[in-house]
Parts: structure tokens; sequence; C-alpha cells
């Protein structure tokens, strides 16, 4: 088993475990966060989240995923790199309807050249 793999399971087993830990009662009331959006259509973890409508998109209304590239040879490759390492996780997490970069919100990137090569770190809310 790879690092990566590794990695993703570890994560997943965290993942699992919080929502076991964090699912309300039957009947209960969500207490500190109203769902602006929730929809039959959304499932897995995704449901865990406080969605919204922005422009025909169905996205998360604050909770925000990050992706990260170091040391590739030009801007372009470090910016690519970090969009897909922000939509291999969405696609781990929620699967491949939330890991459009492109439809995601509120996208944020920073890029900055060292002396490896360029480095990208980017941001944003997955929408589907």
């Amino acid at each position: 088993m790879s690092l990566n793999s590794k990695l993703y399971f570890g994560l997943g087993l965290v993942a699992v475990a919080g929502l076991f830990a964090c699912a309300p009662q039957a009947g209960a009331k969500p207490r500190g966060q109203v769902a602006v959006q929730r929809s039959a259509a959304v499932s897995g973890l995704a449901a865990t989240h406080t969605m919204r409508r922005e422009s025909g998109r169905l996205c998360f209304a604050d909770h925000f995923h990050y992706g990260s590239s170091a040391g590739k040879p030009t801007a372009a490759a470090a910016q690519a790199a970090a969009v897909s390492s922000w939509s291999s996780f969405v696609d781990f997490e929620y699967g491949s309807a939330w890991a459009s970069y492109a439809r995601a919100s509120a996208k944020d990137m920073k890029c900055s050249q060292a002396s490896i090569g360029w480095a990208c770190e980017v941001s944003a809310r997955p929408c589907r």
C-alpha cells in the first residue's frame, strides 16, 4: 500500500468516525447552523454540510477545501498541479460531481517562485 493510499485510507476512517460522532439524533434540530438548502439528492459526506444555491449551482455554504503544489518548472504547471490536488481530494471525499474546480465557488490561488521552482496554494468551496 503506497503512502498516498495509506493517507487516503486514514482520512477516510477519520471522516467516517466524525460522521458517527457528530450525527444528530433522529428528530433533533441543528444547533448553531441552519441549513440554507438540504436536498434528498445530496448524500454521503456532502450531506453533512450546509448548502446554498449560487448561480444555478449547489455549493457548500462555508466549507472550504485546499490544494497545493511545489517545485514545478512554470507557474502554469504549479497552478495545474494545485488545482489537481484540490480536485483529487474533493473527489475522494465527496465524489466526482463535486470535484470540478471550474464549478467551485470562492476560489483563491496564491503562487510564488523559489529556488526549487514554482509553488501554488488554492482554496475553494465545492459546488456541483
